[in-house]
């Protein structure tokens, strides 16, 4: 019935598609595996969720900007032509690969209005997702995409996962980040990292027998190849994950409040207005002081 979406899956590329890959590891590996892990989303999930916390009042800006414009344009066109490309290659399955689910997050993101505290959580969810555009840069699989304008719409897709957060950030308002010592959401990301590739690309690669995020069978430059592979990948991505997210976190500190060339704000919690110039007369993003309203400075 859904022979479309994987028939086209290239099954010359060792270790991509076929039952040489579904059986890399035993069923009865696959379900201990599974349980343990599941164990340990549970128990970083519930730990996560005690801890994290949300704004409680954010500021609400009407006005559109040109920026979110021109990105959610680009976004959707390369997002548009990925999918064309897959569809007409009988490779759609690939869609469920992670940073594309990231991407239809982060047009969401730039499509939806600001004003409510799901916005911070889904952007947040976002930015604990860079490890996908990192990854696909330092060991980029284009071997299945022959045309080198599929290949140029990996690049460009992956290049904008991570201009976006950037860009969002930059904003401000419900586009905020918790403090750099609280780690829940950064956590929680990873457990829902982990939750959609046991729980769901596992299993659709088990049923299409295509290798779906190298759930099936490790890569061939795979340095932890073996059948402890995925074990040694939740270990690397606890590690990888979080610190990509905190690093974000400084690096846009410090590029939007600090460096002279760059700065546009005081604080990150502060939300961007175009009129800037004096950051203690800025409203913060939390609060709406004299002279403030709905998250603008009056001009005097």
């Amino acid at each position: 019935m859904f022979e479309w979406a994987y028939t086209g899956v290239n099954a010359s590329i060792p270790r991509n598609v076929g039952p040489e890959c579904a059986s890399y590891l035993s069923m009865k590996r696959r379900v201990i595996e599974t349980l343990l892990i599941s164990i340990y989303i549970a128990f970083l999930m519930i730990w996560s969720l005690k801890r994290m916390t949300l704004p409680k009042s954010l500021p609400y800006v009407q006005k559109a900007r040109r920026g979110k414009t021109i990105l959610l344009t680009m976004m959707s066109l390369v997002f548009g032509v990925e999918i064309g490309f897959k569809l007409s290659g009988r490779t759609f399955v690939y869609i469920l690969n992670p940073c594309h689910i990231i991407t239809i997050a982060e047009i969401y993101l730039l499509a939806a209005e600001p004003n409510s505290p799901k916005i911070t959580a889904i952007f947040r969810m976002v930015v604990s997702g860079l490890n996908g555009p990192v990854l696909a840069y330092v060991f980029p699989e284009t071997d299945c995409r022959p045309m080198f304008a599929d290949k140029a719409v990996y690049y460009i897709q992956h290049g904008l996962m991570a201009v976006i957060p950037y860009y969002l950030a930059r904003l401000g308002g419900a586009y905020s980040i918790e403090p750099l010592c609280d780690m829940s959401w950064s956590i929680f990301g990873y457990a829902l990292n982990l939750a959609y590739h046991f729980w769901v690309l596992q299993i659709v690669g088990m049923l299409v027998q295509v290798n779906l995020s190298h759930m099936l069978c490790p890569a061939i430059l795979d340095p932890f190849e073996g059948q402890n592979y995925r074990l040694w990948a939740t270990c690397h991505q606890l590690l990888l994950i979080p610190l990509l997210y905190k690093i974000f976190y400084v690096g846009a500190d410090f590029f939007l409040t600090k460096c002279p060339l760059t700065r546009v704000k005081p604080t990150l919690d502060y939300m961007f207005v175009e009129e800037f110039s004096k950051p203690k007369n800025m409203c913060k993003s939390n609060e709406i002081s004299e002279g403030c309203e709905n998250g603008h400075r009056h001009r005097e």
